[in-house]
Formats: C-alpha cells, structure tokens, sequence
C-alpha cells in the first residue's frame, strides 16, 4: 500500500493537491444553486458540497468558499434568505460547470451559459427551468468555519419539484431514474447506478 504523508501533500503544485484531495471525500452531490441579488440580478452557481442535515424539519446545508473567493451566492442568500436547489442531468453538464468561472456580480449566469430560467410566484429566486429535481430553501443559518475561512450555510426545504414521479412506496427517491449526476473532484461529473437497497440494520 503506498503511503503519502501529511508533509508530502503540503509540498505538492496547489492545483495537483485540490485535485487530490477533493478526490479524496469521495463522490459528491452536485446541484446548482440558484439566488438572486437585492438589485434584482439572477445568480446561478455549481456546487458539490451539499448535505443531508435531518428530515424534521427538512434541512440542507452546503459549504461556500471564503467570500473572497466565491461572494455572489452567499451575500444573495444573506440580503434575500431564498434560494433553490437544482439537480444536473447529463445534458446540462457543460452549462452547469461553466457557472463555476468567476463572473462580474453584474451578470446573470443563467444567460451567460446558456440555461433557462423558471420563476414560480412563491419563491423570489430563479429555477433552472431543464432540471428534473428542483426545491427551494430557506436560510436557517450561516455558520462561519474559521480554521480555514469557509460557511456552512444551513436551509429549510419550502418545495420539491419533480418532473417525473420517481417515488418508492416508502418515499426512497431513486435519482438515477432522473439521470442526476454526482462529482468527483473538482471537474469530474459521473452517472449513478443503484447496486441495492437493504433493509433497517439491526443488532
């Protein structure tokens, strides 16, 4: 088995060891992230770090990078408290991972890449109109990570929609049957196939 040390990945090129390292985690959910400012400007941004946080009450939570780094989507979300979630299906991959370039705050992603956006009367931030899987989310809280500059921004689940219902009896959603795909790393985009559902383990 080959080892490789804390002081060997400290020595590392930073692209090689953001590669490495974001590999490392494992396969990631990717959705888009949808807001808009307090100036009325659509924003649409790619993430792979969103989290299952409990179900009663229905919470995600996702992590942005230091506000230098990544601004527009966390400052929406604090001036607004609204914003959606989008699943990324294979025929929108290449728009999905262009909204990861650093755009002017002035601009709005959806039209600089090419995606459709869906307004719904009861939510005050845009959809990805081609997505099969869509909620919107509102701010419970924003928990700052000082070791390293980063948020955790935490949700409440307002909606769900679906394009097709997919649904299990027992409410298991199968989201390879909505082709959402997962991330791997910084730029690698995978399709999902379920191996097996098992039953409640116990001792």
């Amino acid at each position: 088995m080959i080892e490789i040390n804390k002081s060997t990945i400290a020595s590392w090129d930073r692209f090689y060891r953001a590669n490495f390292i974001n590999s490392l985690s494992g396969f990631k959910s990717v959705s888009l992230i949808g807001t808009k400012s307090k100036d009325g400007i659509p924003n649409l941004a790619i993430f792979s770090n969103i989290v299952h946080l409990g179900a009663d009450p229905a919470m995600i939570g996702f992590i942005n990078r230091p506000k230098a780094a990544a601004p527009d989507t966390i400052r929406n979300i604090e001036d607004t408290s609204i914003y959606t979630m989008n699943h990324i299906h294979p025929g929108m991959i290449q728009q999905a991972h262009q909204t990861s370039a650093k755009y002017d705050a002035s601009v709005n992603e959806f039209e600089a890449v090419g995606l459709d956006m869906l307004w719904r009367h009861d939510c005050a931030a845009p959809f990805v109109k081609d997505s099969y899987i869509q909620y919107q989310l509102s701010l419970s809280d924003i928990i700052p990570i000082p070791s390293n500059g980063t948020f955790l921004v935490t949700g409440y689940i307002e909606s769900v929609y679906l394009k097709e219902d997919y649904r299990e009896p027992d409410g298991f959603l199968p989201l390879d049957q909505y082709q959402s795909v997962t991330s791997l790393g910084i730029d690698g985009y995978y399709q999902t196939e379920k191996i097996v559902r098992l039953p409640y383990a116990r001792p």
